[in-house]
Formats: structure tokens, sequence, C-alpha cells
């Protein structure tokens, strides 16, 4: 329960071939993938066409290897503990394990003072993650069960999604738009008398200043 169905048939997934349906078209490489479908990949038009209210994440390439946008895929999947990178101004994650320069290994990495490896392949990572890839956390939750790929249902505060925590949501913010109601009458309050008091001075000396003359006889 911890794998969607649909993950291990889109890391099996050929992608970037040409669409035996829109040959003679533009934009015509197969790079995107049906989460409902399970099935091959499929291009721009079919998405269109046969794929339209579907739930589809598409796949793009750096040096020949499949990658996924963060913003598309953590919609999807926990991907906590997987390496991501920024390529082209876009954080991505890749989908498989990438092979390795030869000669290298683990023992020569750790010898060198590399402190982050990726549990399954030993493939160097920047940051403190336990995965370099999708595919390397996948055979490490079959090996040790010790991670998840389901995406928890968290919201905001960090409370479980439901009536129960919506209500509770609602009952903060009206609370917090109460006491700033409040706030904002005090000062009122304290800024009205202020300006009667200075009005009122100003019109009694004015009333002083003012001559009074008798009036005049027949």
């Amino acid at each position: 329960m911890s794998v969607p169905p649909w993950l291990e048939s889109l890391l099996s997934t050929t992608f970037f071939t040409i669409c035996p349906r829109h040959r003679d078209v533009p934009r015509n490489e197969c790079n995107m993938y049906c989460l409902d479908c399970m099935t091959d990949a499929f291009c721009f038009y079919c998405r269109s066409s046969r794929h339209r209210d579907h739930p589809v994440i598409q796949i793009r390439r750096s040096s020949y290897h499949d990658v996924v946008r963060v913003t598309e895929i953590q919609k999807v999947l926990d991907i906590s503990g997987v390496q991501t990178y920024v390529i082209n101004s876009a954080r991505v994650l890749f989908l498989n394990e990438r092979p390795q320069p030869k000669g290298s290994s683990n023992s020569s990495s750790s010898s060198k003072g590399v402190s982050h490896l990726c549990e399954i392949c030993g493939r160097t990572l920047l940051d403190p993650f336990r995965f370099c890839s999708l595919g390397c956390k996948l055979v490490g939750i079959k090996k040790n069960g010790d991670a998840s790929f389901i995406v928890s249902n968290k919201n905001e505060d960090g409370n479980e999604e439901g009536e129960e925590g919506m209500a509770i949501l609602a009952a903060r913010r009206m609370a917090l738009s109460q006491e700033e109601g409040l706030r904002e009458g005090r000062q009122q309050e304290m800024l009205q008398p202020t300006h009667l008091n200075i009005n009122n001075n100003n019109n009694s000396r004015r009333r002083k200043g003012i001559p009074h003359r008798a009036p005049f006889g027949s």
C-alpha cells in the first residue's frame, strides 16, 4: 500500500519515441504518461483526444535521462528522501538510477570524504538524501519498508484533512478576524474623543472671541 499501482509501470515505460498516430505533425514525441490508463507513453495530441480529463504527468530529458518536475510529481507521490536538482530553472528529480562512471564504487567515494550516498546504488548525492531517483526509492521500500510514496493528506497547519480539521481551521480564522476587528474598533474609539475634544475647544474659543453689541435703540 506504500506504492501506487502505476509507479512501476511509469518507471519501466520508454519515453521520447515518435508517436505512431501522429508521425507527420510537430510535437509528436511520446513524453506523457496517464496515471489512470497506465499504458504506454503518448504525445501532446493524444493527450488532447484520449486523456483530456485524466491525471497526466509530463516527462522531460536531462543528459539523455528521464526527469520529472517536482511541482508535478509531488502532487501524486511522496518524494521525500529523493535527491532533487535544478535544471533549466526548474527543480526536477530522476525517474531511474543512472549508470555511474567506470571505476566508481562505494568504497572509493567514502575514501574521498563523500558523506551522502544513495542507499541503493551508491551514487554520490549533493544533499543529505537517501535515494538518487524514484527507482532507487522503490527498491528501498521493497527492501526495507521504511519509506512510502503515498502522499499524506495534510492541511497547511499540519493536521489531517477532514470535516473536523476544516471546522477547526475555520474557527481559528474567524477568531483571528474578530480579534482584528475588535483591535481596529478600539483604535477608532481611542481616536474619536481626541478629535471631538479638539473641535469643541476650538469652537468654544471662537465663541469667546466674538463681540456682543447692545441692541440699537429706536
